[in-house]
């Protein structure tokens, strides 16, 4: 795939010329007399048989030590309580704002309230007690913030959660209302107990309490099961409830199918819906990042073509998901020239920019390249943040260059960027990738002293490594820290 930049006499957003080089398109950068273009050759996408029974072969190998530690892991469970955690998940490979931003409610409850409630919930319902009668006995103070709390701290334990909810809710003096109802919806959905979370629905819409929050999460919930059906289904709930399908509830849909790379299913309903709403920026945005999640380069260009000629001018955003995607298809060389270009033609690369560019060369293990992004940023006016640290940690470590992770680590200390739990976790991911588990302690115990809560990731990284090394107490002793 070729991108060459040109000015144009006169703005034309789309070109399609079928030969036997291609298709190809030109897109229009700005409402100024300018485009660039870029064609997809069959050949780009052409695959080795040979290679792919190669690499099916490897995976085999590679993941054998993995599903040891995971039957190991399944014997601990079996005789443990619930894992109940305080903090999301966090992989840095996927998407998970949605989830992080589920979870950021400011929360009013007394922290002690809520581990005796989780202790007792831990002890008894694997014990198939009475769990509901002690909790009656323990005289808790019920509030919507406790309840909001503990069913976060068994989001995934759903029959526990679920118990607990239910026993609030016939308690005296104590009504679930939209915020708790939400929070339940948000355990079901994740444990794909659809059944359940629609008779919930339900029962909300029977009750007054629905929000927009609730047809969110269901149909959140069905696209990511790739249910595509039933989360359009929501649709009609909603219409059900007297609450109007605009725009932004189709996007939100739309991003949902995109996530879990349904990008034709996304581009159906979009058709199916179009004279339903009027799709703005970000439905168009929506749909581009879902061809580019699966390396559609040709139709991720007829989205931004027809979102040119409806005059709608791409953003920052749009450059990003563009620049993404062109490195998710191994088309650096034009991942760069279009950086190029937003640097002289506009919009100017932004924070985020940088960080996808500097990623990219840390994982492709050229790092004079990354840190040349790494130093221009200064001059566009940006500091690098600890998102973009951690990266070029990552890649240092990868390496085994631990002299320019400590300079790193530093570096970010006399800046005023100290390490986050992302950068935490790339040095124990980088650790324990090394078979140093007891280093990768130390970073741990260091996270815990300055106040940073480890989450589920940091936990499995610590105890597979554990594993690995044959050391099953320090890997029971990290099981019973997060229990």
């Amino acid at each position: 795939m070729s991108l060459s930049v040109r000015n144009s006499a006169k703005a034309t957003s789309f070109i399609r010329q079928h030969n036997n080089a291609g298709l190809r398109y030109r897109f229009s950068m700005a409402d100024k007399l300018r485009s660039y273009s870029f064609s997809i050759r069959d050949g780009d996408y052409e695959k080795n048989d040979d290679v792919e029974e190669s690499k099916c072969a490897f995976l085999v190998v590679a993941l054998f030590p993995c599903l040891v530690c995971f039957i190991l892991l399944l014997i601990i469970v079996s005789v443990g309580g619930f894992f109940s955690v305080t903090d999301g998940d966090i992989d840095s490979e996927t998407d998970n704002e949605s989830d992080n931003a589920a979870r950021s409610f400011k929360s009013r409850a007394d922290p002690k309230e809520v581990e005796r409630v989780c202790k007792v919930i831990n002890e008894l319902f694997g014990l198939d007690r009475n769990m509901e009668a002690v909790l009656d006995e323990c005289g808790i103070n019920l509030t919507h913030d406790l309840v909001m709390n503990v069913l976060e701290r068994f989001r995934h334990a759903r029959k526990p959660a679920f118990r607990l909810f239910c026993w609030a809710g016939q308690k005296p003096g104590f009504h679930h209302d939209s915020s708790t109802y939400n929070k339940m919806m948000d355990v079901l959905a994740k444990n794909r107990q659809f059944e359940t979370m629609v008779a919930m629905l339900e029962e909300m819409g029977a009750k007054g309490v629905l929000t927009m929050d609730t047809f969110v999460i269901a149909m959140k919930a069905f696209a990511a099961a790739k249910e595509r059906k039933k989360a359009v289904g929501i649709f009609e709930l909603m219409k059900k409830y007297k609450y109007k399908v605009g725009v932004d509830t189709i996007n939100c849909l739309l991003e949902s199918l995109g996530r879990v790379k349904l990008a034709k299913e996304a581009q159906a309903l979009f058709e199916k819906l179009r004279d339903r709403f009027t799709p703005n920026l970000s439905s168009y945005t929506i749909l581009l990042n879902g061809g580019c999640r699966v390396r559609n380069l040709m139709e991720a260009g007829r989205v931004w073509n027809e979102m040119i000629d409806r005059g709608i001018m791409p953003d920052i955003v749009t450059h990003n998901v563009m620049i993404e995607g062109l490195l998710r298809s191994r088309k650096t060389s034009d991942a760069v020239t279009l950086f190029e270009v937003m640097k002289t033609k506009g919009p100017l690369p932004n924070v985020r920019s940088y960080t996808i560019m500097i990623q990219e060369f840390c994982k492709q293990a050229k790092m004079n390249e990354a840190v040349r992004y790494f130093d221009e940023m200064p001059d566009s006016g940006y500091q690098p943040d600890a998102a973009v640290y951690t990266c070029l940690i990552t890649g240092f470590g990868n390496q085994k260059r631990m002299d320019m992770v400590y300079r790193l680590l530093k570096e970010m200390q006399e800046k005023s960027y100290p390490p986050d739990g992302r950068t935490y976790n790339a040095l124990i991911k980088l650790l324990t990738s090394q078979r140093m588990p007891d280093d990768a302690m130390r970073v741990y115990k260091k996270m815990i002293q300055i106040g940073i809560q480890p989450t589920i990731h940091t936990f499995n990284m610590i105890m597979k490594s554990f594993f690995q090394s044959r050391n099953y107490d320090m890997a029971c002793a990290i099981w019973d820290e997060t229990s």
